[in-house]
């Protein structure tokens, strides 16, 4: 299949996990590809696939930060003078307890990571797909939005599930396209960087145990999804054959809806 071919994706988050699997499968149909991440391997990828063949840059960047955006996809305009789809793939959970056992801080970083990057890349490329008539958006959301012991985490997500049903509404007549996925729990090499660089105590790995055992439980499958089967619904819903879809948050959990 080609069915990105000529078409400008900017994907963000895609050092690694979720993001590098999109990034590998766009490349593949045809897409010119801009990466984005925070870590400097970011532009490991965007070498590996330049080798094969994709016209494809990479750039570092916090897109916590709005002035960090706007330099990531003045660049891409630059490049390729057009976005057509975007993938909001940046954000994931730092700490895993329960909430009262947040502090303010934590909480906070909480909701900076996982929404505040969606937030800023769609205000930032939301213009250019407007003057161009046409364009893509798929947010990462999550089914932690009804879980265990990540209330700041399932806050931003399902912030970022709003987000995308508001902007569907605004967009819908007017050629832009937003949609998002909500992973479940997805099997991926361990992190290159890990989210919390602190050490973890006993107390914590149990915590996050009873996340993993939720996260299986909750499964129709009873197992964990693969990176492929997320990065085909992202594509999918990227693609013109989901071209009378918007305004959806699809659950990719084996059957858990969030």
């Amino acid at each position: 299949m080609s069915r990105f071919e000529n078409k400008v994706m900017l994907i963000t988050g895609a050092a690694q996990g979720i993001g590098q699997r999109v990034a590998e499968r766009a490349a593949g149909e045809g897409a010119l590809l801009v990466l984005v991440d925070r870590a400097e391997f970011v532009h490991e990828v965007a070498q590996g696939l330049e080798a094969q063949g994709t016209r494809v840059i990479a750039l570092q960047a916090d897109l916590e930060r709005f002035a960090e955006v706007e330099r990531v996809v003045q660049q891409a305009i630059q490049t390729f003078e057009r976005i057509d789809v975007l993938v909001n793939n940046v954000g994931g959970t730092i700490w895993a307890k329960p909430f009262e056992h947040y502090a303010e801080a934590e909480i906070e970083a909480e909701i900076r990571r996982s929404l505040f990057p969606t937030l800023w890349c769609c205000r930032a490329v939301l213009p250019h797909m407007l003057e161009q008539e046409e364009g893509a958006i798929v947010n990462v959301s999550s089914i932690a939005t009804r879980g265990l012991n990540r209330v700041p985490y399932g806050a931003a997500k399902g912030g970022v599930n709003a987000l995308t049903a508001c902007l569907a509404f605004e967009n819908g007549e007017r050629g832009i396209r937003i949609n998002a996925v909500a992973p479940g729990g997805t099997e991926a090499p361990p992190r290159r960087v890990p989210r919390n660089t602190n050490p973890i105590s006993t107390q914590e790995q149990a915590w996050y145990q009873q996340i993993v055992d939720q996260t299986v439980q909750s499964s129709l499958m009873k197992r964990y999804g693969t990176l492929d089967e997320q990065a085909a619904v992202i594509l999918f819903l990227a693609s013109d054959e989901a071209s009378y879809i918007t305004g959806v948050t699809l659950p990719v959990g084996g059957g858990d809806l969030g």
